[in-house]
């Protein structure tokens, strides 16, 4: 794991948030992964100015990490190009509802996969990863357990055979990360999260493929509605 210096508390046109400097490589992808969490969380506002040499001289990495970050932040919709560079757009409720409606749309498609090959398939990412669910809930580690629960829904991917889709899902991962993250937080008691996931699993495992896709829909819905829940509360207390 590339080694991260404790975070640091930095002000920035009034606005308070906590950056880590990095100290080793992968630079980019430790800066993109905090600048995304970051914005995620509102810590950095809506129409805020991400200026390269802040930024740069803040995280503590050269200015080429930087504009490859803006870029790829660009790429997700969290940030957007203006004739005075790079300002942060965030998240908006309809951001949320179109995220979630693509994930809902892959996941489907895995779904089909899977149950089509469920009978030779290898059930055993999607076991180790509710296991490491069950285990972070116990031990109320809400970072542990996001990082297992985007390795659960990853594991559909897998045990449907389909690499194109897998790969499409890959290049949203990284934005459900930061959002679970967020949400994940707010839930004091993840055990219940845990036992819907296993549900969820069994329905795909042992029902029929239209209880399965119904039991996918209510599952994305409640995780889209608690990240909506969290960015309305998170929006109400950036304006107070």
């Amino acid at each position: 794991m590339p080694e991260i210096a404790a975070p640091a508390v930095v002000r920035y046109r009034g606005y308070v948030m906590q950056v880590s400097p990095l100290r080793q490589a992968p630079l980019g992808e430790q800066l993109l992964e905090q600048l995304r969490a970051l914005i995620v969380r509102g810590e950095l506002a809506p129409g805020q100015h991400l200026v390269e040499g802040w930024v740069a001289e803040n995280f503590g990495v050269s200015r080429g990490p930087v504009r490859d970050a803006l870029r790829q932040l660009e790429l997700e919709g969290l940030v957007e190009t203006r004739r005075r560079g790079v300002f942060v757009r965030g998240l908006t409720d309809v951001d949320l509802v179109e995220l979630y409606s693509l994930r809902g749309a892959l996941e489907g498609l895995a779904f089909r996969g899977a149950h089509a090959r469920r009978g030779k398939a290898d059930w055993t990412p999607i076991e180790e990863a509710l296991s490491r669910m069950r285990a972070a809930a116990e031990a109320s580690d809400p970072a542990t357990f996001a990082a297992a629960d985007l390795d659960f829904h990853s594991a559909f991917y897998v045990v449907a055979g389909n690499k194109r889709l897998a790969a499409t899902w890959a290049m949203h991962r990284p934005i459900f990360a930061a959002m679970l993250d967020v949400t994940n937080t707010r839930d004091r008691d993840l055990r219940p999260i845990a036992s819907d996931h296993a549900e969820l699993a069994d329905a795909l495992r042992f029902g029929t493929l239209e209880y399965a896709l119904a039991h996918l829909v209510e599952h994305l819905d409640g995780s889209c509605e608690r990240m909506r829940a969290a960015l309305a509360e998170l929006t109400e207390r950036s304006a107070s």
